[in-house]
């Protein structure tokens, strides 16, 4: 295996971005760029050997520059949602953009680390990215060493690895945002993909999509995806929850957390034979069956509108930092932020 790389345009400060390729021995390939770590492309055979981009994105470097629904995006230092767009670490209170309502959304739409220039370093089946992150920076205290890797493996496994320093104890909660359709980026909607999760519980939320602080059972709700299910079956019930955010845009407490690489979902989708699993690290997972997907146009003029991909974003729970019975996300000196999540591919 090799990476190969070629020129993706210019950034907005003229920047040259590089766009590296990884191809596994059974035709999998990986594009991603240095410009905000992004998840450019990936192909997928299907179950007749018929390779299709399985991920939402763009082919020009400048649809990028917005990238309004974080398409295969690297979010950084936090994921999701922060209440009141503030928190306080050590007495101290941290306040930061308010982009989604009163509150925090994916950290800053354009400071976040999706809108920012990485280095890159290559090796035979992976690219690390990596990216110093200044003390105050979007209002997060603490100077960062930020690194993303990305390798792909013959066994079509898509494994992202993700280590963050920091002089200070600061808030690290990241993610990769890439939407999957399973039937190739251009063929509409994922209502049809059957999907499974491992979790018996979800966060409910207010308005704003902030959670309660509840952890509630999924039994007996649209919430249940413990056995497999198609995303539409229950996706338009007349269901409180669902109605707040559109459909699911929620977070789901995954079962048997205990730190270490567990299998976690699994979508898959028929027409195609193509099946995804997720292996994580971490405590929950935000499904977000692309609800509020602006009708655009994407990659090789593909029209991309609501519900046309789906997102499985591996994290803590949204606005754990201001919720005492969440997972800690706190990190710093003597305690890195290392985690991984895979996704693997069978067809």
């Amino acid at each position: 295996m090799s990476v190969t790389e070629k020129n993706f345009g210019k950034n907005q400060k003229g920047q040259d971005v590089t766009l590296y390729s990884i191809e596994n021995k059974n035709g999998m390939t990986v594009q991603v760029m240095d410009f905000g770590a992004i998840l450019v492309n990936l192909l997928v055979p299907d179950k007749n050997g018929k390779k299709d981009d399985v991920v939402l994105g763009y082919d020009k470097i400048e649809d990028y520059y917005v990238n309004g629904s974080y398409f295969g995006a690297t979010v950084g230092p936090n994921a999701n949602r922060i209440a009141d767009a503030k928190f306080a670490i050590d007495g101290t209170t941290y306040n930061l953009a308010v982009n989604d309502g009163p509150n925090n959304l994916h950290s800053d739409i354009e400071l976040g680390y999706h809108k920012q220039m990485f280095d890159a370093a290559v090796s035979d089946n992976s690219v690390t990215f990596s990216f110093k992150d200044k003390d105050g920076n979007m209002g997060f205290p603490g100077n960062k060493n930020v690194s993303v890797k990305y390798t792909l493996t013959d066994e079509n496994e898509l494994k992202i690895e993700y280590n963050v320093t920091s002089d200070k104890n600061t808030l690290i909660n990241m993610t990769n945002h890439s939407y999957f359709n399973l039937a190739g980026h251009a063929s509409g909607s994922i209502l049809n993909h059957k999907l499974t999760i491992c979790a018996s519980s979800y966060t409910p939320v207010v308005q704003g999509a902030i959670p309660t602080g509840e952890i509630a059972k999924v039994a007996g709700t649209p919430f249940d995806f413990t056995t497999p299910e198609y995303v539409g079956t229950r996706i338009e019930e007349d269901n409180e929850q669902l109605k707040l955010v559109h459909g699911y845009d929620h977070n789901w407490v995954l079962d048997n957390y205990d730190g270490t690489v567990r299998k976690v979902a699994e979508v898959t989708e028929e027409t195609s034979g193509r099946k995804m699993e997720v292996f994580t690290d971490q405590p929950g997972i935000q499904f977000y069956a692309g609800n509020c997907i602006e009708p655009h146009t994407g990659k090789q003029g593909a029209s991309y509108t609501p519900r046309t991909g789906l997102a499985l974003e591996t994290q803590v729970f949204p606005n754990s930092v201001n919720q005492d019975n969440f997972p800690d996300c706190i990190y710093g000196p003597g305690k890195d932020y290392k985690t991984t999540t895979i996704y693997k591919f069978t067809w």
